[in-house]
């Protein structure tokens, strides 16, 4: 009974925040309607200047890394609601650790991400020929990258105090993190400082995954994929301390 109680929390918990989010859908729609719009008008300049393969492969993976860098709106806003909304202190008043706060909230988005990615990745393939002859180092990179948006949106979602400042966050932080990484245009084509500051970027070691993925290339994918992880823990990490910092002030008082 004592190892079955907590999972039964967090199930519960789980099926509360899907079910919150599937009651607001108009976010999650447009992360992922709004790719498909973006990969098809922008595909055509893409394929001038790369290529048909290269075009290809770059326009779906600067989409895919770039709006999967916006719907970190889902992840914070998954908390930042429970906080406006003052549920989030009769949620740290419970039993529940924060780490089981976080997976409770974690669990649906990481559903939503893959979805999205999934779908830029199957549109590709299926509508414009991308070709994918090494899924299982797709999948190893996007699980990975899911990883590290859940971190950082966790993150966000504990620090920021309004929609406002999340709204700030993940599109300033989100358009900053995707053009410094070399989502939308190559590195080799922007100002040399820029290839020197990239690797401080998580949306550059999700970027050269996956075109490291699409090609084969396992050394790259597993550095990359260790990089994004270990990102992923450090914000996780920073997020349960936060939020367990304030839940003892809360016992407190």
């Amino acid at each position: 009974m004592p190892l079955r109680e907590p999972t039964t929390r967090l199930s519960a918990l789980v099926l509360h925040n899907a079910l919150l989010m599937l009651r607001e859908p108009g976010p999650l729609l447009s992360r992922m309607l709004l790719p498909l719009a973006f990969m098809t008008l922008l595909r055509p300049l893409y394929l001038a200047a790369q290529g048909r393969a290269a075009g290809t492969q770059q326009v779906v993976v600067g989409t895919l890394v770039t709006f999967s860098l916006l719907a970190l709106s889902i992840a914070g806003s998954a908390i930042l609601a429970e906080r406006l909304g003052r549920t989030w202190d009769r949620l740290r008043g419970t039993p529940l650790h924060p780490v089981e706060l976080l997976l409770g909230k974690a669990a649906p988005v990481l559903v939503a991400l893959l979805a999205q990615q999934l779908l830029i990745i199957g549109f590709g393939a299926g509508v414009f020929g991308l070709g994918l002859p090494h899924p299982f180092l797709l999948l190893g990179v996007l699980l990975s990258w899911s990883g590290t948006l859940l971190g950082l949106g966790a993150l966000i979602g504990v620090l920021v105090r309004s929609m406002g400042e999340l709204s700030a966050a993940y599109d300033i932080g989100g358009m900053l993190l995707s053009s410094v990484g070399g989502a939308l245009v190559p590195l080799s084509e922007l100002p040399a400082w820029v290839a020197d500051v990239a690797p401080v970027s998580p949306g550059y070691w999700a970027t050269r995954g996956l075109h490291a993925a699409l090609d084969g290339d396992t050394h790259t994918v597993v550095t990359a994929c260790g990089t994004l992880l270990g990102t992923a823990l450090v914000c996780g990490a920073l997020a349960s301390i936060r939020l367990r910092g304030r839940s003892s002030r809360l016992v407190a008082l």
